[in-house]
């Protein structure tokens, strides 16, 4: 199997759930499909979305919620068939 990772798009804040009172988007096992939105970046109030690059199953996630993260960070990894 290989993996691919999910990087940050740009610096600021991870966030792993749409909401403060909403499930996060994906736990570690999920199966996600290409283009399916598996966190956000916020920047000075405006959210961007992190989507899956791939097919695959959710194997780490790198940074909890609320976390600050750097352009190009691997925040998500999946493993592909």
């Amino acid at each position: 199997m290989a993996t691919e990772s999910v990087t940050a798009p740009m610096p600021g804040v991870f966030y792993r759930r749409p909401d403060p009172e909403e499930p996060p988007f994906v736990e570690v096992g999920d199966e996600v499909t290409e283009g399916e939105k598996v966190g956000l970046v916020g920047v000075m109030k405006n959210f961007h979305d992190i989507n899956a690059p791939t097919d695959g199953t959710i194997a780490a996630i790198n940074f909890e919620n609320e976390e600050a993260v750097e352009a190009g960070d691997e925040v998500i990894e999946i493993e592909t068939a």
